[in-house]
């Protein structure tokens, strides 16, 4: 994809204090950096952001999970232990935007003054996202919390894996990911409001809230219905089809509601069953599902091949999908044509494979060209540029362990 010029960003001007580490808030300024926003990203001696670590760390020290969500920031390696390191940090608040947070429990900040009550006394316009397991007003709010850890908690887990079996994480990072995308959205509200009335705010981001938010109709179901909200497995309990078939070659899944029961019926041949008493209701096809999942697998396997299968299926408007591996979208129609799979030059991983960007913004059409920064890469950058800090006070707050920096 053909870099952009500055003039073309969406958020080209704006400023972020950055302080996430690892996904749930590195992913916030990820997207951001994406539109042109400038991310100073505060990293601690020695070691800065423990992605650094992740898996696949290549021979010569360079995270590629790293890059992923590193690329297009700025990296300040500061020890805010120390009166400077502190100060330095406090000294780039007013010139910021946005500080981005998912340092944990609310004291780590508290106690160096850098939390919101505090920060806003420097920066009255300030706009601050805190990311956390649990929200700053939960009675859990000091409860250590990842990914999975918030899976479990938000019932995103129990609804997840076979109705005799234990409950499953989901295999990818969907808390973190998930997460970082609503803060990313909140942002883009709280600088719209700030726009029109001038005012900045803390925006408060719970990773089980927003887990939590994806359970689309278990509440209201068992309120008002017989059902208790459980791991169903391969299909669902309350609708049928909907679930995961076995094709002729791997696995296929079908989603059809009341509306799309005939054409289904009609794509296995069989429209008689339409108006069979039996079927007529979603609840009575779920109940007797078992007896209907035997008929129509029965009725898959006279296929060649999966894809056979479901251009028939789609021939008859019937929803349906293969299920694919994260590796069958490299060179896929759909992810090709998406721009779905990015593969980005870094200085020292070389090409490296990414997801693509999921917004399409019409105005702002093509993505810049980014890397990931080593570690401390742009301290005399940033320090002389936005501090009127000498390069020999650099080199003084240097050797005095102050900033650190390394090639990695």
């Amino acid at each position: 994809m053909t870099a952009t010029t500055d003039r073309d960003l969406i958020l080209e001007g704006v400023t972020v204090l950055d302080l996430t580490q690892y996904l749930a808030g590195a992913g916030i300024t990820r997207m951001m950096a994406e539109l042109g926003a400038d991310i100073i990203k505060i990293e601690l001696p020695d070691t800065g952001d423990g992605a650094r670590f992740l898996p696949v760390v290549l021979d010569n020290g360079r995270s590629a999970w790293f890059v992923q969500h590193n690329r297009g920031k700025k990296s300040l390696c500061v020890d805010w232990n120390t009166p400077e390191g502190l100060q330095i940090i406090k000294d780039l608040v007013p010139q910021v935007d946005v500080v981005a947070e998912n340092t944990g429990t609310p004291e780590i900040l508290a106690k160096r003054g850098l939390d919101y009550e505090s920060l806003r006394q420097l920066n009255p316009n300030l706009i601050m996202a805190s990311v956390s397991a649990f929200g700053r007003t939960s009675p859990y709010a000091n409860k250590t919390g990842y990914d999975f850890i918030v899976q479990a908690f938000s019932g995103l887990m129990h609804m997840t894996g076979d109705p005799d079996g234990p409950p499953y994480f989901v295999g990818s990072s969907i808390a973190d990911t998930g997460t970082a995308v609503h803060a990313f959205a909140s942002l883009g509200y709280a600088l719209y409001h700030r726009e029109r009335t001038g005012r900045g705010q803390h925006i408060d981001i719970a990773m089980v809230d927003c887990m939590f938010h994806m359970h689309e109709g278990h509440l209201q179901c068992a309120h008002f219905g017989d059902y208790e909200p459980k791991r169903m497995g391969a299909h669902h309990e309350l609708v049928f089809p909907v679930g995961t078939f076995k094709g002729p070659q791997g696995w296929v899944v079908v989603l059809c509601l009341d509306l799309q029961w005939p054409n289904f019926c009609n794509a296995l041949g069989r429209p008689d069953l339409i108006d069979d008493p039996r079927y007529k209701t979603m609840p009575e096809r779920a109940a007797r599902r078992h007896e209907l999942i035997e008929l129509t697998e029965q009725w898959m396997a006279t296929f060649a091949t999966d894809a056979d299968l479901i251009a028939h299926l789609e021939s008859f408007r019937v929803p349906c999908s293969p299920v694919l591996s994260p590796l069958d979208a490299i060179g896929h129609p759909h992810y090709e044509a998406r721009d779905m799979v990015r593969w980005v030059d870094d200085p020292l991983a070389g090409k490296v494979p990414i997801p693509g960007y999921p917004f399409k913004f019409g105005d702002q059409p093509k993505l810049p060209d980014l890397t990931a920064p080593t570690l401390g890469q742009h301290n005399a950058e940033i320090l002389g540029d936005r501090l009127g800090m000498s390069a020999e006070r650099v080199a003084e707050l240097t050797e005095a362990g102050v900033l650190r920096q390394s090639n990695t």
